[in-house]
């Protein structure tokens, strides 16, 4: 069974609306497209590749759903397409009890990487060669990382087909380009203009077919880097891209970026130029009018550094260090939403206890980076 709609500004505020006392003022916030979504998303990229994995992750989405969380984040090739597929097993079962509507839930996915089906081949490049290239959908030229990144127009379309099949829904909320800096580092940047061009292209006919209603990019260096970097890459430029493509109407309003206590730079670092002016990734973003969600807020590793010593006395008021991370990100001025990976229903609910927590005071926040 195929869901039919997309989320909406209208059923999106009224699932902020009926969650009452389980969500503090703040914890829901608008994107720019007018989606209201809770501040705290669901990410879906860790886990086995198995049926006991797939099973608590469908588990854990359906719990989060009741909870306050209404934004779900995955990509094709996370867990080889399992995760899309739990993904949307959990958001038909909870449409089918009533939980929630098709609109109130923002689903967004990504394309970019390569997705095996259920497993890895014994010989990868062999079958990327009979997917995609003998049938059509990319020249050997448009891959690179060693055969694992594409982002040529046949290939997204495939994408973006397999991606609402796994999903079991008619419409995507958001598209993103996975990690094009990918692209950027194996390619001359006057290829990497026409290639983003081309994907622009690709994802504004996919709005207009109903595939998609918004797109944008999910990366993880390439606004952390410096601009001299070859995986760097600029706001200024990719919104001036999607000007090209679609004028003002064009649809490029999300950015996904890494952000956690030992991973600042998406805040603190000032290397993005708009007009005369140099930003940090997420001013750029609130400055030209994109949606800023970010990922890794529990990085592997975060919670036993020094630095979550650090941040106690910042947040009195909170049980434990993960709380304290989460806390930290979805705070951050200018983040609209923090994906935490949950894939046990005892994290959903031990993570969204913070939906009744207002978020830290702005200046809080600022107050740990006294040169940003």
């Amino acid at each position: 069974m195929t869901l039919r709609g997309h989320a909406t500004p209208e059923a999106t505020a009224e699932y902020a609306q009926h969650q009452g006392s389980r969500a503090a003022e703040g914890h829901f916030r608008t994107t720019a497209n007018g989606l209201v979504v809770s501040s705290l998303g669901l990410g879906t990229y860790l886990g086995q590749p198995d049926d006991t994995a797939d099973a608590a992750y469908q588990s854990a989405i359906e719990r989060a759903l009741t909870l306050g969380c209404n934004h779900i984040d995955t990509a094709i090739n996370y867990r080889f397409q399992r995760s899309e597929r739990a993904v949307g097993k959990a958001l038909a079962a909870a449409v089918r009890r009533g939980d929630v509507r098709r609109e109130e839930v923002v689903i967004a996915t990504k394309g970019g990487f390569v997705p095996f089906d259920g497993a890895a081949p014994d010989d990868p490049r062999r079958w990327v060669y009979q997917k995609y290239i003998e049938t059509g959908l990319a020249h050997p030229n448009d891959f690179v990382a060693n055969y694992q990144h594409c982002l040529s127009p046949d290939f997204l379309d495939a994408m973006i087909e397999h991606s609402r099949h796994n999903l079991g829904v008619e419409t995507l909320d958001i598209y993103y380009l996975h990690n094009p800096e990918t692209q950027h580092i194996s390619n001359t940047h006057d290829t990497f203009r026409r290639r983003m061009l081309d994907a622009f292209e690709t994802l504004e006919a996919a709005v207009e077919e109903g595939h998609i209603t918004a797109y944008g990019v999910a990366t993880w260096t390439a606004f952390r880097s410096a601009p001299n970097a070859p995986d760097y890459l600029s706001l200024t430029e990719l919104v001036g891209l999607a000007f090209e493509v679609a004028g003002d109407e064009n649809h490029f309003s999300y950015v996904q970026l890494p952000y956690n206590l030992m991973m600042t730079e998406a805040f603190a670092l000032a290397n993005q130029q708009v007009s005369d002016e140099f930003f940090s990734a997420i001013g750029a973003a609130e400055e030209l009018g994109l949606t800023v969600i970010t990922s890794a807020t529990l990085k592997q590793g975060l919670l036993i550094s020094p630095f979550m010593a650090d941040l106690a006395p910042y947040f009195p008021d909170l049980n434990n260090d993960g709380q304290r991370a989460i806390q930290f990100a979805r705070s951050t001025p200018g983040v609209t939403s923090a994906l935490i990976g949950m894939g046990q229903v005892a994290h959903v609910e031990q993570n969204l206890a913070l939906a009744a927590q207002k978020p830290t005071d702005p200046g809080v926040i600022r107050g740990l980076f006294p040169e940003a």
